[in-house]
C-alpha cells in the first residue's frame, strides 16, 4: 500500500471511478429509449463526437470491441482480407471477432514500433486479379497504438495510408480508443486525425474516465447501416442517456487534463530507466511498457510484488509489465509506484 493505504492502479485507464460531477450529471440525465430514438442525451452526444470528428453522425456503443467489430463488418466482405498492424488491436485482443462475426482474416503487418505506414499498406494489398490469393476489403488503423506502448500515429503518415487506399479503392477505419491521447499529445484537433479514416471508433472509458461507452462515426449512410449491425450484434440500449450523460460531462472537463496523465507516464518511465534491471522507453502518450533484464523475475513475479505493496500492474509479456496513468493517478501516485518498482524488481 501506499503511505497513506491507498491502491495504485496502473493496469488501465479503464479503472478510473466516476467523479461527483460526473455522479450528478448522470443522475440528472434527461432520458428517453434510445432504440426508439428519442433519448437526447444520447442524439447530444452522438452529434458532438461526430461534429469533434468532423463527421456526419456517430453512434454510441456500450464497447470499443463492438464498435470496431461493427466497423469491419461495415466495409469487410465475408471471404476477403483485412490489413492492420501486426499488433493492433483488432488482431490480438478481439478474440477473433473480425472471423466470427465478418467473415473476414485479418493480416497483420509487422511493424518496428507499431507505426503502419503507406508503404507498409501498399506492400499488404493484394494484386487484384490473382484468382489464388484473398482480395483485401479494408485498411486499419490504430491511434494511439496500445501495444506499441501508447505510439501515435502522426498526421503525415495517416493520410500517406488514405491515399494508398483511395488507390486502391479500399475504406479505411481508425480504432481511436485512446485518439483524445493522440490529439493531446501531438497537438492536432480531433477532426485532423480522424479526416483520413471513412470511420472512426473513439473510448470514452479510456482516458476521459467514463464508466461505459465508445461511439463510432462516419458518413449518415454508414451509421444508418451500423445502427443495424450494432442491434444485430446485441448491442441495442435504451435509457443509455445515463451512460452518455457522463460522456459529454467528460468532453466538456477531462479532455485539457490528458496532458497531464502524459506528464507522469514520462516520468515513470524515465524513473523505471535508470533502476537496476529495468528498462523503458519515453512513451508518447499515457501508456508505459517496462522491460525486465534476463536475470530479473520475471513480470508475473514483479507483478505480485508490486501488488503486496499496494501498486497494480498487467504482465503485459513474460518480461514486459504495462503501466497506464489515468485521472485517478496523481503525482504522489507516481512517485510511490516508482518507489515500490525500485524494490519489486530485485
Amino acid at each position: 500500500m501506499s503511505d497513506d493505504g491507498r491502491v495504485i492502479d496502473l493496469r488501465s485507464d479503464t479503472v478510473t471511478r466516476p467523479t461527483p460531477a460526473m455522479r450528478e450529471a448522470i443522475a440528472s440525465a434527461e432520458v428517453g429509449d434510445d432504440q426508439l430514438g428519442d433519448d437526447p442525451t444520447v442524439q447530444r452526444l452522438e452529434d458532438r463526437v461526430a461534429e469533434l470528428l468532423g463527421k456526419e453522425a456517430a453512434l454510441l456503443f456500450p464497447t470499443g470491441i463492438m464498435a470496431n467489430q461493427t466497423a469491419i463488418a461495415l466495409h469487410g466482405r465475408s471471404g476477403t482480407e483485412v490489413v492492420c498492424e501486426a499488433l493492433a488491436h483488432v488482431l490480438q485482443w478481439e478474440e477473433a471477432g473480425a472471423a466470427a462475426w465478418s467473415g473476414v482474416q485479418l493480416r497483420g503487418v509487422p511493424t518496428p514500433d507499431g507505426v503502419l505506414t503507406a508503404e507498409h499498406v501498399r506492400s499488404a494489398i493484394r494484386p487484384v486479379g490473382n484468382r489464388y490469393q484473398p482480395q483485401t476489403s479494408l485498411v486499419c488503423v490504430e491511434n494511439t497504438h496500445n501495444t506499441a506502448g501508447g505510439k501515435v500515429t502522426p498526421l503525415d503518415t495517416l493520410r500517406e495510408i488514405r491515399a494508398v487506399a483511395d488507390e486502391h479503392g479500399l475504406p479505411v477505419h481508425m480504432d481511436g480508443a485512446r485518439l483524445w491521447n493522440a490529439c493531446a499529445a501531438a497537438a492536432v484537433a480531433p477532426a485532423d486525425f480522424a479526416a483520413p479514416a471513412h470511420t472512426v471508433m473513439v473510448a470514452l472509458s479510456k482516458g476521459l474516465g467514463c464508466p461505459v461507452g465508445s461511439l463510432l462515426a462516419g458518413t449518415a449512410e454508414d451509421m444508418d447501416r451500423a445502427w443495424r449491425i450494432r442491434r444485430r450484434m446485441g448491442g441495442a440500449m435504451r435509457q443509455s442517456g445515463i451512460l452518455a450523460s457522463a460522456g459529454l460531462h467528460a468532453l466538456d472537463h477531462h479532455m485539457d487534463r490528458l496532458a497531464d496523465d502524459h506528464r507522469r507516464a514520462r516520468r515513470l518511465a524515465q524513473a523505471a530507466a535508470v533502476l537496476p534491471r529495468l528498462s523503458a522507453t519515453t512513451p508518447d502518450t499515457n501508456i508505459v511498457m517496462m522491460d525486465l533484464a534476463p536475470d530479473a523475475p520475471d513480470a508475473q513475479t514483479v507483478a505480485e510484488r508490486l501488488a503486496k505493496q499496494g501498486v497494480l500492474v498487467i504482465p503485459f509479456a513474460a518480461r514486459r509489465i504495462r503501466a497506464v496513468t489515468h485521472m485517478d493517478i496523481d503525482d504522489d501516485g507516481i512517485e510511490a509506484a516508482i518507489e515500490a518498482l525500485a524494490v519489486a524488481g530485485r
